[in-house]
């Protein structure tokens, strides 16, 4: 991490980060996003991927919903990071990791929140974000699919053998930013997709992922079951934090909607970001206000 990454910042940086894609990303960074902003927190954005581009298209959606309905919705400050992707140079390398660094320097000044949004591969811009992680998301699809991108594991017995390419690299960048300030940032995994019944596969990750949790220091914790709500807030950049009434969706709220409310504002509460609960009610305000 060079000097500029390594000055004294305001700003709480959240990097939501798996190098698998499907794993809901996107989702939780802006769900996160708007919870802050409307607990009164200053948050700024940042995509790294540049060319899915997901979040920032999230972000622009909700802009444009926004002014067509006439909606006061909570929007932040976004930046889309661009890094070349396919053999870059040596300069091209610098140069990308520089624009990020200096984008979360001038942010974090100003805001109170950072949230970073990472490809779901790994990349030069990636690794970077992992190093000036606060606090680090990674979603995770609850299957053995995706339990593999933290951990081998026994075929015979299906329990955990080793650890996995991307446990690896968080290990690194923890030892690199621990090096740095001698901090240790809060790593949080979510278990995507889960189901309400009691299956053997739902046992059998569980047990993995608490194994791993023991070996690796990072939380588990429960994420988003209702995936289907959540894909059709998208085109019009949508959370399940927003007054969803007939307006602002574009249809009647159903029941699937208050569901989606719900388990975000479970999955807030369980975060605990920054050594604090945020919350997408009024008891989030009144507690600032205190």
């Amino acid at each position: 991490m060079s000097e500029m990454e390594s000055r004294q910042r305001a700003a709480q940086i959240i990097v939501v980060a798996n190098e698998k894609g499907g794993s809901g990303k996107s989702t939780v960074a802006m769900h996160v996003a708007v919870a802050l902003i409307k607990a009164g927190k200053s948050v700024a954005t940042i995509d790294l991927d540049s060319r899915q581009r997901t979040f920032t298209n999230y972000v622009e959606n909700r802009r444009a919903w926004a002014q067509q309905t006439g909606r006061d919705l909570e929007i932040p400050e976004h930046y889309c990071v661009e890094g070349k992707m396919d053999f870059p140079a040596a300069e091209d390398r610098a140069a990308a990791c520089t624009a990020l660094a200096d984008t979360v320097h001038a942010q974090a000044q100003v805001r109170d929140y950072l949230i970073i949004d990472t490809p779901g591969h790994d990349s030069y811009l990636t690794r970077l974000a992992h190093t000036m992680a606060d606090s680090l998301i990674t979603p995770l699809n609850d299957s053995f699919v995706d339990l593999d991108v933290l951990a081998t594991v026994d075929p015979a017995t299906l329990a955990v053998s080793g650890t996995s390419h991307y446990s690896q690299m968080v290990e690194d960048a923890r030892s690199q930013r621990q090096l740095l300030d001698n901090v240790v940032f809060d790593w949080i995994v979510l278990r995507n997709r889960l189901s309400n019944l009691g299956s053997r596969n739902k046992r059998l990750v569980g047990e993995g992922l608490q194994d791993l949790a023991q070996r690796l220091n990072f939380r588990v914790v429960d994420g988003l079951a209702e995936r289907v709500i959540f894909r059709e807030f998208y085109p019009r950049g949508l959370t399940a934090l927003d007054d969803l009434d007939e307006t602002t969706l574009g249809t009647r709220p159903t029941l699937s909607h208050a569901t989606a409310r719900l388990e975000i504002d479970n999955l807030l509460a369980a975060l605990r970001l920054g050594d604090r609960t945020i919350t997408s009610g009024a008891e989030s305000r009144d507690r600032d206000a205190a």
